[in-house]
């Protein structure tokens, strides 16, 4: 196994790891996320302008709703990975071909991450429902900080590789 390979199998495995451990603390200390989500949906700390008030949602059902989708979205995505690893590792030795097959799994569980913290915190929890005008609970930042994490990771793995 080359260098680059244990490289980007490491880097598959740690963001695997951390979506698993993220999954699992929302499920086991589901009320501590909850009310992030919670509050944010209600934009119940933002700056309440009435041009944009009528995006909040209210409705305690879809707050769970909403947090339930993001706990599975984490499952899949680091089931994905997961397997992701599992098939890079399996590789880790063979033609460069093959190599590059077995990715499968791990880009699209990267994809996955990055969509959810991209697409989800980012875009809609920060743009849609303004979380960006929260004290208390703008997520934006340790977003970004995913989003550099999974990024370099989906970078590196999807990177060029020596031909054998």
């Amino acid at each position: 196994m080359t260098a680059i390979r244990f490289s980007r199998i490491a880097l598959v495995a740690t963001v695997a790891l951390f979506f698993a451990l993220v999954a699992l603390g929302n499920i086991t200390d589901y009320g501590s996320n909850f009310a992030f989500v919670q509050h944010v949906l209600a934009m119940d700390t933002t700056f309440k302008s009435p041009a944009l008030m009528w995006r909040a949602i209210a409705n305690p059902t879809l707050h769970h709703a909403a947090y339930i989708l993001i706990i599975a979205w984490q499952v899949a995505t680091a089931a994905l990975l997961w397997l992701g690893v599992a098939r890079l590792w399996q590789a880790r030795t063979a033609p460069r071909r093959q190599f590059q097959a077995a990715r499968g799994a791990a880009i699209l569980g990267l994809t996955a991450g990055f969509l959810l913290y991209a697409g989800g915190f980012i875009a809609v929890g920060g743009e849609w429902f303004a979380m960006w005008q929260s004290q208390t609970w703008n997520g934006q930042r340790a977003a970004a900080i995913f989003l550099l994490v999974i990024g370099v990771a989906l970078l590196h793995l999807t990177g060029g590789e020596e031909a054998d």
